[in-house]
């Protein structure tokens, strides 16, 4: 093996190491975007089961309301 031959492979192989790093960059880069999507999926999910239960716990409360309030009118139902 020459001097040239012995250089262009010392000079291919950060080439390469780069190529693969690159690679790897990229696919990071697409893993990233995928749970970031995934992320604001299951924020938006759980607001919405949120706004479900607010809704359960409204509706329990005007229940309990309109018990208290029937229970005074009438005290012989309580």
């Amino acid at each position: 093996m020459d001097v040239d031959e012995v250089r262009a492979e010392e000079l291919s192989k950060p080439g390469d190491d780069c190529r693969v790093l690159e690679a790897r960059v990229a696919e990071v880069e697409r893993v990233n975007a995928r749970l970031e999507e995934a992320a604001l999926t299951t924020a938006r999910a759980l607001g919405e089961v949120s706004h479900h239960w607010d809704a359960v716990y409204d509706a329990m409360r005007r229940d309990r309301v309109e018990d208290e309030i029937s229970s005074e009118r009438d005290p012989k139902s309580g």
